[in-house]
């Protein structure tokens, strides 16, 4: 075995990728581990007022959560008119295509549901995460909760 193929060996096993899983989430049943996420993520990471993270919309929409190594680390909504919106993963979760699996399993979900036109409001940073999925953006910049903004459209 050559040095290269030894070295990528070796990196691979040392590489473990966490299983997650994906549930549809009761809002009131699940609230307190959809409350840590969104709290850790958007108020206090982002300072978004806490005025402006809940709103009605969280009682009406389908939200999920995501469980690593047997711990809530991720959630999301989807609400009634095809929009995604509040996708939070715990900082020391992220780059474990968590994101990904998200976005998918919400995509399926509009599905199931016969919604034909998701739409998101991406964070600036993300833009780029959400054309990798089939979203393209359909608005200028807007500032929301004092953070950049666009509209996306997905269009797969």
């Amino acid at each position: 075995m050559n040095f290269y193929a030894n070295f990528i060996t070796v990196a691979m096993s040392n590489f473990q990728m966490n299983e997650i899983s994906i549930k549809t989430a009761d809002f009131e049943k699940d609230f307190a581990d959809i409350e840590k996420i969104r709290t850790s993520v958007f108020i206090e990471e982002q300072n978004v007022p806490l005025e402006l993270e809940w709103d009605n919309d969280d009682f009406d929409s389908t939200h999920i959560l995501v469980y690593c190594e047997g711990k809530a680390v991720a959630t999301a909504r989807l609400l009634k008119d095809g929009h995604i919106g509040r996708m939070a993963v715990l900082k020391e979760f992220r780059n474990r295509h968590i994101g990904e699996s998200m976005l998918k399993y919400l995509i399926g979900i509009a599905n199931k549901q016969s919604i034909n036109k998701i739409e998101l409001s991406a964070q600036e940073h993300a833009v780029e995460f959400y054309k990798k999925y089939g979203f393209s953006v359909i608005s200028d910049v807007y500032m929301d909760a004092g953070i950049p903004h666009y509209d996306m459209k997905y269009l797969a």
